[in-house]
């Protein structure tokens, strides 16, 4: 079969011919890929900013396949392990260092399928798993997000925060975004949020609370001394649930807001088996349709990644294999 290996870190992944992917046992089945979809983890797994590499390897987390004439998703997370409050020391992510999905076959535990809901298409279903469940745990298994809740999701475009915006609007929540690109604003406000800021504004967090009057919750990716400011814009009894950390570290932070006014500040990575069903559940349930930015064919994967290097996306990139 065909697959987009990567060979060497800080170069694009190359397409090879390669051995059929093998069944290991009864419990796994051999699936082929219709689309896939692109993540922030595949560009820095090639950049080198990530833990544990293992080359050579296939990238690509997310997929729709069929198997045996029926439709499914991949959940991407194996072994999460017994716990629903966080996963075991041995989970790990399908797309290094087991193969992934930018190839025409893939083997993966029959557990890991579900049935894409009827309302989507393959395109669509593939722009699912990774972002999908990481959104559905962030604002509702981990911060509790229910009707009414103001909620804050900072980063609009990404793969993440639009389903977690689409998530908390299915919700009847009163949703906000930010963005470092006026443009992705706009665009998010076709969603249906009640309002965003560019954070290129001076002062953007004393803008949003202008418009929001505070936060009951905020779901964010970005970190670094970002947090000072998601803070002052928490209301009392408020959590932020963040996945990620682009920005880095954060200095001169200081805690003393966070018991005061009894704000929750909460990690949350992926989700669990139960995460991504009652996720699917609710999509089926909500009719939501995920925002897909572009389009590529199989063959066009490094102008797919390019796309995503540099934030130019506004929703899910997919591969059409």
């Amino acid at each position: 079969m065909k697959a987009w290996n990567l060979l060497k870190i800080s170069e694009k992944p190359v397409l090879t011919e390669v051995n059929d992917p093998y069944i290991q046992d009864k419990h796994h089945v051999l699936a082929n890929i219709s689309h896939s979809a692109l993540n922030h983890r595949d560009v820095w797994i090639i950049k080198g900013k990530y833990p544990s590499l293992k080359l050579p390897c296939v990238l690509g987390s997310d997929a729709s396949v069929t198997h045996e004439s029926e439709k499914y998703v991949i959940n991407p997370g194996l072994e999460w392990g017994e716990k629903n409050e966080f996963q075991a020391d041995n989970f790990h992510i399908i797309g290094m260092p087991h193969q992934g999905t930018f190839a025409e076959k893939i083997v993966v535990p029959k557990s890991s399928l579900y049935k894409i809901p009827e309302h989507l298409t393959m395109e669509e279903a593939a722009a699912i798993p990774l972002a999908g469940v990481t959104a559905y745990r962030a604002l509702i298994t981990r911060a509790g997000a229910k009707p009414g809740d103001k909620v804050l999701i900072t980063g609009a475009g990404g793969g993440v925060s639009l389903w977690a915006v689409q998530f908390a609007l299915a919700l009847g929540c009163e949703v906000y975004v930010t963005s470092g690109k006026q443009a992705k604003i706009e665009k998010a406000t076709t969603l249906g949020i009640s309002g965003g800021v560019c954070t290129l504004e001076p002062d953007w967090h004393k803008l949003l609370m202008q418009k929001s009057g505070g936060f009951d919750i905020i779901i964010d990716s970005i970190m670094g001394n970002t947090l000072n400011l998601l803070i002052k814009m928490c209301n009392p009894g408020a959590k932020i649930s963040f996945y990620g950390a682009s920005a880095g570290n954060t200095t001169d932070f200081s805690p003393h807001i966070l018991f005061w006014r009894q704000i929750s500040l909460m990690g949350t990575t992926m989700g669990s088996p139960k995460d991504f069903s009652d996720m699917m559940e609710f999509i089926k349930q909500n009719k939501i349709k995920p925002v897909i930015d572009s389009v590529f064919p199989f063959s066009k994967l490094p102008e797919a990644l390019e796309r995503m290097e540099t934030s130019a996306q506004f929703g899910k990139i997919i591969l059409e294999h």
